[in-house]
């Protein structure tokens, strides 16, 4: 539990940092957390006797990442059209089974489109010039780690209105997970999916919607100045976003007879356990933004 904590503490602050900044070191960052997903969901279907397009699949992910971060649409729906048809080619010219290019499909999309939204989501009303950012954490630690300036840190905390999306969006998340399990733990006796994830009930989950729309209320209204109407809507939607997220991706660890995703964060796992909730909770928040005309 204290590894749990720490390790969360750490989290926190290390996703503060880059949330912050934005531009060049928040895409860079989604890269490469999309790229230890892929891994990690690679690795789970290979225990189950699946083998996906790993190579291809890596290579798709970061091109629509990128397209997600220069605001292309139009070359984004072309990089999902023919990274998709590029691994089903490989059942004809590799000889892969059509099981498992769905499945890579099925992959790339699961953790690609999210990240994109993230990062778009991020971007809304971000006018900072893409390398930008990436000079100002150059600079900051241009002296070393002993010589920081807290004041020149502090000068670069900016709340544009993507950076505040991309708050509400992270503590209503995280919101969700924290209150059902509190509530569920002390309270909970109703299973709510006991053949896909014993532990949840309909007591925690219920508390999730309280507790998730109260923090978006206070995060996004009270906090960023957000409409309170939009702002208790947007909280009550996440919940049932997120936990659905959380459910997905305990179906696929069960598939493949595993516990954890990975490693990669001491005391959580991996990354596709930290995200699962926030694979669901980006898009829908994303287009949730849009269009209720928040911005």
């Amino acid at each position: 539990m204290i590894l749990r904590i720490i390790t969360g503490i750490v989290g926190i602050i290390i996703a503060a940092v880059i949330i912050q900044f934005g531009g060049f070191p928040f895409a860079c960052f989604a890269a490469l957390l999309s790229l230890i997903g892929w891994h990690e969901y690679s690795s789970a279907f290979s225990r189950a006797g699946f083998s996906t397009a790993y190579i291809f699949g890596a290579i798709t992910l970061l091109l629509i990442l990128c397209c997600a971060y220069f605001g292309n649409i139009e070359e984004l729906l072309a990089v999902i059209t023919l990274g998709m048809l590029a691994i089903l080619l490989l059942t004809v010219l590799w000889g892969m089974n059509p099981a498992e290019a769905g499945v890579s499909i099925a992959g790339v999309f699961y953790i690609g489109l999210p990240f994109a939204h993230l990062i778009m989501l991020r971007f809304l009303t971000e006018e900072r010039n893409p390398i930008e950012s990436l000079h100002d954490v150059q600079n900051i630690f241009a002296g070393g780690i002993n010589n920081l300036d807290v004041t020149q840190i502090l000068s670069n905390l900016h709340f544009d209105t993507g950076c505040a999306l991309i708050w509400i969006l992270f503590t209503c998340t995280w919101a969700s997970d924290t209150f059902a399990y509190f509530v569920g733990s002390a309270l909970g006796s109703h299973k709510l999916a006991s053949s896909i994830s014993p532990k949840k009930t309909v007591e925690g989950f219920l508390g999730s919607i309280f507790g998730t729309t109260a923090t978006g209320i206070l995060i996004g209204h009270f906090i960023f100045g957000f409409p309170l109407v939009y702002m208790a809507g947007a909280g009550f939607l996440l919940a049932i976003v997120a936990t659905l997220g959380d459910l997905v991706e305990s179906v696929i660890k069960r598939f493949a007879g595993i516990k954890d995703s990975g490693f990669i964060i001491p005391g959580h796992g991996g990354v596709l356990d930290r995200f699962d909730s926030i694979f669901f909770t980006a898009p829908i928040f994303y287009y949730y933004v849009i269009i209720a005309g928040i911005i």
